[in-house]
């Protein structure tokens, strides 16, 4: 990895933890000067960080104004989650109908990296990947655009989960995972569909929106 590299991911980790814990707050601007001076760096290199978290969906880029810290509501949280529950129990019973053993592997192996990233206190990664487990359903189950809407709706709640998500409810979300898979395997379809619905309402209800109240400014936040 060479040095511009590292110092991109240096940034784009350090801004990741400031947004999750709360230090930042949501529409703040992330000037590009200010960041070039915090961290010693160019402002390419700012530039580089700046659009790999807006890939990430954690800060929008605005065309003449900059980029800004994303500021999803509670409201688009709860829209999220009303159509993710319709897609996805009915997604769980067409998995039932095709389930081989192959599936229910690929699925544990998922399981097991979610593990780790929680082990490791990887905060975007455990976001990432226990949002990926619903998408990687629909990708076993070969059905590339609902695999895509499945992508797009997790998108759009993941900045609202990394922020409002706490390490134990993000544990908790993998024994459901895997509680799902064990129902499954037995082969138990409307087990396995209740379980989805009841794993979609806690994550849903564990989001906590009365955190502490975070900064507009980047140098105070990232200190």
């Amino acid at each position: 990895m060479n040095s511009e590299t590292s110092s991109t991911r240096a940034i784009v980790e350090a801004l990741t933890r400031a947004i999750v814990e709360h230090r930042l707050l949501p529409g703040a601007k992330l000037a590009e000067q200010k960041l070039a001076d915090h961290f010693g760096v160019s402002r390419t290199i700012v530039r580089q960080a700046l659009f790999q978290l807006s890939q990430n969906k954690l800060i929008r880029l605005e065309p003449a104004r900059g980029a800004f810290v994303a500021a999803p509501s509670a409201e688009e949280a709860q829209q999220v989650f009303i159509v993710r529950r319709m897609i996805e129990t009915e997604m769980t019973r067409a998995f039932m109908g095709g389930v081989t053993p192959a599936k229910i592997a690929a699925l544990r192996e998922h399981i097991q990296r979610e593990r780790q990233a929680l082990s490791n206190e990887d905060i975007p990664g455990r976001t990432e990947l226990l949002g990926d487990f619903h998408v990687l359903m629909a990708q076993l189950l070969g059905n590339t655009v609902l695999a895509q809407i499945l992508q797009e709706l997790i998108s759009r709640c993941a900045l609202i989960t990394l922020m409002y998500q706490s390490r134990a409810q993000a544990e908790h979300s993998t024994d459901e995972h895997e509680g799902l898979v064990n129902a499954m395997e037995h082969g138990q379809a409307e087990e396995a569909v209740r379980l989805m619905q009841e794993h979609l309402d806690h994550v849903q209800a564990g989001l906590t929106f009365d955190r502490k109240r975070p900064s507009h400014d980047v140098t105070v936040a990232l200190s």
